[in-house]
């Protein structure tokens, strides 16, 4: 069929598309792609042009983009255009309802105190052997527990260990650069308190005098809360964010806010790049960038980071903590930078999964202000006999893979095509190489589950286009900083490359209604069927990157992230530069980790598991040398 641009022009009018310009867009649009097409195929995509681009931001309300913002745009606009190809292969039927559910009513109103203390309940147990070390630095990379039971003996003080930390992050900032902003007068004081609190008989458990850190993205009345990010330097709150509240209440003592990278993506921030304890060349991956790696060097007992699609997970691996992404709308995130509403979640970041349990314990359930939370129950019971568990494996994840699929040259291939494409090989080589030598590991834990007595069930991942949703976390992330691309100020920000949020946030803008509650659509399906694998299993055992990172994190299941050993001295060596993009480039001597994920709000059960592996293991015990 011959298309006539006057004929489209008025079939417009008269469909009501009064604009002049958006009909011509819609008019070369389809001139393009029929001229593309054969007559007797369907009409291939027009590819977007720069051109294209003006036009759409006049309609989209931004811009004009500069010529290098279109450059960087482009193939992501292509990309995502390509994940609405893999969400309408789904089909969907009309009965599949989006993964958000509108309300009226306003956020659930938080439990009377005395539930809040019945749930709060604390399964720990005091060690009344402990007994103190000759020097208060032996303590720096005890776990919470241990600390907890000299605390409430009085064996050591909140004070002494307050100042001991203080001083470590003091020492070992200048080369790992975790720390934003100090709370040491904040701090001293609490501990002040913790300890005339204690002496006087009132213990509040497992948490009282316990020194932590905070994430930047949480809000700290007094204080700074920077978000990682140029132009947010000096903003403040004047309110504490519901978990620092709440940690307040337990006794814990707040010693810093730590590292971010920018507005909650990698491990670079406005005053740098946080680093690796265990290999300080490299960096701490991110975004809890500072909260993993503050940790790690032993200068906290514990940290709050957050996770959106892996910044707990992330650096928690790279750095050898162990980390606890809680079901999502388990905790209240009231007073944290909000990346993405339907996927943003706050956990504890410690040196065991039974810390992690004794923070998440502290810290879930409503607030009366985040709509999100549910005011599910968190009972941590160290003595459950996690025997009673059924333990499935993601199978397929610990198979060997197939065959390395190399580039091969086409035939009329130029000189600088083929320096590019023998780079893309080599590249390949090497990360094959060294996801074949980590899975060794993987599959010594599952040998060591075995010896353990469990009997693992193979499951896997439902079939689904998990990564052709997760265009809506970015879509969510630019209608949070609308501001900063609106204004220009997004030039502030640190990073700005292709896969940085300022251009994110740009290609965002351009992410049709339509396509966003379709793909919402299909996350309903992958919360369904990812939520139906654990009518099977208990606790599923995984590596910590793949698919599973993706999908778990739109389905809100919750993981725990563990250190899994260190590498050998003939693994890999790691690259010259890292550039943030893999966890598993640490070389020799470096952490590897696993993953355990669970049912929604079975974070308990999950913990305890994760501690009867640890117990077998020690592997959370290892801890690098700083000096």
């Amino acid at each position: 069929m011959h298309l006539d641009r006057r004929a489209f022009l008025n079939a417009c009018s008269r469909a009501g598309i009064a604009s002049p310009l958006l009909p011509g867009i819609l008019y070369t649009l389809a001139a393009q792609a029929q001229e593309a097409a054969p007559a007797d195929k369907p009409a291939a995509k027009p590819k977007i042009t720069p051109e294209m681009l003006d036009q759409a931001a006049i309609l989209a309300g931004v811009g004009p983009f500069t010529e290098d913002q279109k450059k960087l745009m482009l193939d992501g606009l292509n990309q995502q255009r390509g994940s609405y190809d893999a969400v309408r292969a789904l089909k969907l039927p009309n009965s599949v309802a989006p993964a958000y559910i509108f309300h009226p009513q306003p956020a659930p109103q938080a439990a009377t105190q005395q539930a809040i203390m019945e749930t709060r309940a604390s399964g720990w147990s005091p060690n009344p052997a402990a007994s103190a070390p000759a020097r208060i630095e032996d303590l720096a990379f005890a776990t919470v527990s241990e600390l907890a039971s000299l605390i409430q003996a009085r064996k050591v003080t909140s004070v002494e260990l307050t100042r001991m930390y203080l001083a470590r992050l003091k020492r070992y900032d200048p080369k790992l650069h975790f720390v934003i902003t100090f709370t040491e007068d904040r701090a001293l004081a609490q501990a002040k308190a913790a300890d005339a609190e204690i002496a006087a008989g009132k213990y509040r458990g497992p948490l009282h005098g316990i020194p932590w850190g905070a994430k930047d993205l949480l809000a700290v009345k007094g204080y700074p809360t920077t978000w990682g990010a140029g132009g947010f330097e000096h903003q403040s709150f004047d309110e504490d964010a519901t978990v620092v509240q709440r940690l307040d209440a337990a006794g814990a003592v707040l010693v810093a806010k730590f590292t971010l990278g920018a507005l909650a993506m990698g491990d670079k921030w406005f005053g740098g790049r946080t680093r690796n304890p265990w290999n300080p060349h490299q960096g701490s991956s991110g975004s809890s960038a500072g909260s993993a790696s503050a940790v790690s060097a032993g200068c906290v007992a514990f940290a709050i980071g957050s996770e959106t699609l892996g910044s707990i997970s992330s650096p928690s691996t790279r750095c050898g903590t162990t980390g606890l992404r809680p079901t999502f709308g388990l905790v209240p995130r009231t007073g944290a930078m909000a990346l993405s509403w339907t996927m943003d979640k706050l956990g504890p970041i410690a040196r065991s999964a039974e810390d992690c349990a004794l923070v998440l314990n502290a810290i879930h359930g409503p607030d009366g202000k985040d709509a999100s939370v549910y005011p599910a129950p968190f009972q941590w019971q160290p003595g459950f006999d996690w025997r009673t568990l059924r333990i499935g494996y993601l199978k397929s994840e610990f198979d060997p893979q197939p065959p390395l699929k190399l580039h091969e040259p086409a035939a009329d291939e130029t000189a600088g095509q083929k320096a590019h494409r023998e780079k893309r090989n080599a590249q390949m080589k090497v990360s094959r190489a060294r996801r074949d030598y980590d899975r060794r590991y993987e599959l010594a834990a599952l040998d060591k589950l075995r010896a353990m007595g469990i009997e693992l069930i193979p499951v896997e991942l439902p079939k689904l286009p998990y990564d052709a949703m997760t265009p809506l976390l970015t879509a969510e992330a630019a209608a949070a900083f609308d501001s900063l691309t609106m204004t220009g100020r997004d030039s502030l920000l640190t990073e700005q490359g292709v896969e940085d949020w300022p251009n994110d946030f740009r290609i965002a803008r351009l992410y049709p209604a339509v396509e966003y509650i379709q793909a919402n659509r299909a996350r309903t399906l992958a919360v369904r069927q990812v939520s139906a694998l654990f009518e099977q299993v208990d606790i599923i055992v995984t590596p910590s990157a793949g698919t599973q990172l993706v999908a778990t994190n739109l389905t809100g299941h919750p993981a725990l992230i563990l250190p899994n050993s260190l590498r050998g001295a003939d693994a890999p060596k790691p690259p010259a530069i890292d550039d943030g993009d893999n966890d598993d480039i640490g070389g020799p001597g470096t952490p590897v980790s696993l993953t355990f994920l669970a049912a929604h709000y079975q974070d308990a059960k999950l913990a305890a598991f994760a501690r009867a592996y640890q117990q077998a293991t020690t592997f959370h015990t290892l801890h690098p040398r700083l000096d």
